[in-house]
């Protein structure tokens, strides 16, 4: 285990999500599906999971770019190799604490709540995590540099 997760010694897997770019399908329904409101493109949407020491663990199947990072989680397969336990790290905004298995913890920056700042505990919390999730980063960061899942996939290249 690297250093840095001494903290977090329980850390399986870090978490994140990354949509790729698609050709705009010809049918309506997949139009629908693979519209990401997020990238104003048509996305494949792809689950990462990367262990503390940086190494990719765990890819999903490729999901339509309007599908939610919980659903992908829920549904993705991941959650069957962890286990009672294990610790999963997410960015904020990857709320999946209650989909999780028992006895599995989630460790995710913490929100503004609607609060102007975050309290300096909670801001020193998310740096953190931040400086640990930094793992998950770099491994998408590689698979878009080394063009490992690069240019407009077509359906029928899936």
């Amino acid at each position: 285990m690297p250093e840095e997760f001494a903290e977090f010694a329980t850390t399986r897997i870090i978490l994140d999500c990354t949509e790729l770019f698609i050709q705009c399908p010809s049918a309506m329904l997949a139009q629908s599906e693979t519209w990401s409101d997020y990238k104003y493109h048509n996305t494949w949407k792809l689950l990462v999971g990367v262990t503390p020491n940086g190494q990719v663990s765990f890819l999903s199947d490729l999901w339509g770019g309007r599908v939610s990072d919980k659903q992908i989680t829920r549904e993705g397969g991941v959650l069957d190799l962890i286990e009672s336990g294990d610790n999963i790290m997410v960015d904020r905004g990857f709320d999946i604490k209650e989909i999780v298995p028992e006895g599995v913890t989630v460790n995710m920056p913490p929100f503004l709540a609607g609060r102007d700042q975050l309290p300096a505990a909670e801001t020193e919390e998310t740096m953190t995590i931040a400086s640990v999730r930094i793992h998950v980063e770099r491994a998408i960061g590689r698979i878009k540099t080394y063009h490992i899942l690069d240019g407009n996939l077509h359906d029928d290249d899936i």
